[in-house]
């Protein structure tokens, strides 16, 4: 395959990315997910004042938001994917808490194992897109 070829796919893989990161911030802001999101975060990253639930849903999703345009803007490609990965293990106790607890979470309680395969697909995709 050419470079060229291989630019253009991984071009295509960081546009994609960056619309599911930007999309699933913006998430972040309506109260229901709000809601359901503070809960999954276990209750031993459980604060209040500027680290309370609700903030940290907004801070992640203000991350995931800066993270998916800065997939986009070359200056900033490699920076945005590095935090993106790092993001991505940051948040994964809070998934792994809403897996421990379907009941309580319904369909986002995605059990551990699928979650963590997902996860580290994403964080591969995120280091494929721009090596």
């Amino acid at each position: 395959m050419s470079n060229d070829v291989i630019d253009g796919l991984q071009l295509a893989l960081r546009i994609v990315l960056a619309l599911v990161f930007i999309g699933a911030g913006i998430t972040h802001f309506l109260p229901s997910v709000q809601r359901t999101m503070a809960a999954m975060i276990p209750p031993r990253l459980r604060h209040s004042g500027l680290a309370s639930p609700v903030n940290l849903v907004l801070f992640t999703g203000i991350c995931e938001v800066v993270g998916g345009l800065g997939l986009l803007y070359p200056p900033t490609v490699v920076v945005a994917a590095g935090a993106l990965v790092v993001f991505l293990a940051a948040v994964f106790p809070a998934n792994a808490y809403a897996a421990r607890h379907p009941k309580r979470f319904g369909r986002v309680a995605i059990p551990f194992v699928p979650r963590l395969i997902a996860q580290l697909v994403l964080m591969g995709l995120i280091v494929v897109s721009v090596l």
